[in-house]
């Protein structure tokens, strides 16, 4: 059994990002343990906490990073980048310095967008972090998913039959990979 966690850079209820995750989610093996990982109660990165008085929802998240094989990671763009509160999870569970628990886990990484094209910058922005955190990054195929709310319910749920299925193959060609870099 294989245990994904799932970060979704959006906090917005209904979110387009979580509905790409769940579609995604769909396409894990049935045995796959599945961990929404919670960004938004994380304060603020700052390496004063690394030294003494480190939050007790730090280590909490620094522990649930570490119990997870692997990760999807679906990002909405935010003024041409990720929002602050994934870069905030991704900080966290970097440090402090040397104790990086992302380090070699597999991960894929999503975007979305209203527009068309699909948070494709938002996308290479996560992919920098991800690459400088050490984490083995499938690249293809790339996720950019445009025009969500045309794909998507008014509760941000993947509702487009060759969306549902695209995602879900590639959650599956995902798990190959995780399992081969076992």
């Amino acid at each position: 059994m294989t245990k994904y966690g799932i970060l979704v850079g959006s906090l917005r209820k209904g979110s387009y990002s979580a509905g790409v995750a769940e579609a995604l989610v769909k396409g894990l093996p049935a045995d796959a343990e599945v961990t929404q990982l919670r960004i938004d109660n994380l304060p603020l990165y700052n390496q004063d906490y690394d030294d003494a008085d480190t939050p007790v929802v730090y280590t909490e998240f620094r522990q649930l990073v570490a119990q997870q094989d692997a990760f999807i990671i679906v990002t909405p763009e935010h003024n041409r980048s990720i929002p602050a509160a994934l870069k905030n999870a991704l900080d966290i569970a970097s440090r402090p310095y040397g104790e990086n628990v992302w380090d070699g886990k597999p991960v894929l990484p999503a975007s979305q967008s209203i527009g068309g094209i699909g948070g494709i910058m938002a996308n290479h922005t996560l992919r920098q972090s991800l690459e400088f955190l050490n984490m083995t990054m499938m690249t293809q195929p790339e996720l950019y998913i445009g025009g969500t709310p045309a794909l998507s319910d008014e509760n941000g749920h993947i509702t487009n039959k060759a969306t549902l299925n695209f995602l879900a193959t590639t959650a599956g060609q995902f798990d190959q990979f995780v399992k081969a870099h076992k």
